[in-house]
């Protein structure tokens, strides 16, 4: 499934505010519901509800090459966690990179993202009861 990105800069700033926070060693993760979340249900031609991922990498953490780097890694992460334990929809995500993170691998990163999310409670029920 192809996820969603937050495209507006104020959508960024109230999950910064308003949103649950987890410090991981290499990300930062953001959660806030999703207020647009049922009117994007109704346009996806599936009809599920969708979280929008947005996802930050600062200019301390290397050139342009380093930062899409580090955001290919923090998405498939983010991918892989979200096939492996179900998180909630209806949600948006930021994932702000610390500075470690461009010596980090991939299933550093994963791991990371699986202790925010099991963390802030967006583990969807169906999987807590495995």
């Amino acid at each position: 499934m192809k996820y969603r990105a937050i495209g507006e800069n104020h959508l960024y700033l109230k999950t910064y505010n308003k949103g649950k926070k987890y410090v991981g060693s290499s990300v930062i993760v953001y959660v806030l519901k999703d207020l647009a979340a049922n009117r994007l249900r109704r346009a996806n031609p599936e009809k599920k509800k969708i979280n929008r991922i947005g996802i930050t990498v600062t200019k301390k953490n290397g050139g342009a090459v380093t930062r899409n780097r580090i955001k290919r890694i923090i998405r498939e992460a983010f991918r892989q966690t979200d096939t492996e334990i179900s998180i909630k929809r209806g949600y948006l995500i930021v994932i702000v990179a610390k500075y470690s993170a461009a010596d980090k691998k991939t299933q550093d990163i994963k791991k990371d993202i699986e202790k925010a999310m099991i963390r802030l409670d967006m583990i969807s029920p169906a999987e807590n009861a495995l």
